[in-house]
């Protein structure tokens, strides 16, 4: 049987607006332009696809406006569902503001993805070389969290576990968080992430510290934007640097989702680590030279800049 990404987190539904700049207190402002799409978990989900590998969402939606905004995204993508929708509650909901620099923030309000407990994780079966991905944004949820982590910690040993704890990891009980980084085998987050857990900026020297944590045989990567990502390996006492690509950036929206897909279609191909990561820089690059949540590339794009890369 072919491996999967077993994606377990939430998708929502992104109200996008672009505007000059992140509004001060009090302040009133135009959007230049607007959407509304299915967001969140998407974007690694398509991500993933994309890059070719087989994916099931295991996460929670709702019957309402945004659950259907929800539903019909997951099957323009051909993405299985595994849990029953959550009958008399919407999906939840995010405000994503793109400034002219291209940087996005996010205000977020849940909805039916919060309600997943040992009932709804019993119905996800995980097989050999599947990639099981978790991420913050479902650990920091107080019944959700300790539920996924004791999932996760129980999964076997030949399904990789991919953690991304995301922007909201200094939220995330103790308890929680370090059962599931207890057992992950690739914990991937970005610079201020790994700032937040270490309180070092410099992302070789955050990325050997949170290394340290991991069990052995482990991975980490910090990404770093245009600059690339620091991988360093449970135990090692340096990162190895795996470069970056310069693009021209228009929206940054979802970059780090891609990287974390395209990674994870990569390893459940057999790439080692670096080379995953090498491969995910590239797609996360060109996702962000496209307007939009959703702007994966498709593998053979992602190939064909890798390719030019390699020819200098």
């Amino acid at each position: 049987m072919s491996p999967r990404l077993v994606h377990t987190g939430p998708v929502v539904v992104d109200l996008v607006l672009h505007v000059p700049a992140v509004p001060r207190p009090g302040a009133d402002l135009l959007a230049s332009a607007a959407s509304v799409v299915a967001g969140g978990g998407l974007n690694v989900i398509v991500a993933a696809r994309r890059d070719g590998l087989e994916v099931r969402w295991v996460g929670r939606r709702g019957t309402g406006t945004f659950g259907t905004v929800v539903a019909d995204a997951l099957r323009e993508h051909g993405v299985e569902e595994v849990q029953p929708p959550v009958r008399g509650r919407d999906s939840g909901w995010c405000v994503a503001l793109v400034d002219a620099e291209a940087e996005r923030t996010f205000v977020t309000v849940g909805g039916a993805e919060e309600e997943m407990g040992p009932d709804e994780l019993a119905r996800i079966d995980a097989r050999p070389d599947d990639v099981a991905y978790v991420t913050g944004y479902s650990l920091v949820r107080p019944t959700t969290g300790p539920a996924l982590a004791a999932w996760a910690a129980a999964l076997p040993a030949d399904v990789t576990l991919l953690l991304d704890p995301g922007p909201l990891v200094a939220g995330i009980d103790a308890a929680t968080w370090s059962l599931a980084r207890g057992r992950c085998d690739v914990l991937s987050l970005n610079r201020p992430e790994a700032a937040t857990l270490t309180g070092l900026d410099a992302p070789e020297q955050a990325a050997v510290r949170l290394a340290a944590t991991l069990r052995e045989g482990a991975h980490v990567l910090v990404r770093d934007g245009a600059d690339g990502c620091w991988v360093a390996r449970a135990g090692a006492m340096t990162a190895r640097h795996v470069p970056g690509v310069s693009v021209e950036a228009v929206d940054t929206s979802g970059a780090g989702d891609v990287h974390c897909g395209v990674l994870a279609a990569a390893t459940a191909r057999g790439a080692g680590v670096e080379e995953a990561a090498r491969r995910a820089n590239v797609a996360a690059a060109l996702s962000v030279t496209r307007p939009g949540p959703v702007t994966a590339p498709t593998a053979a794009e992602t190939d064909a800049r890798l390719a030019r890369e390699v020819a200098g």
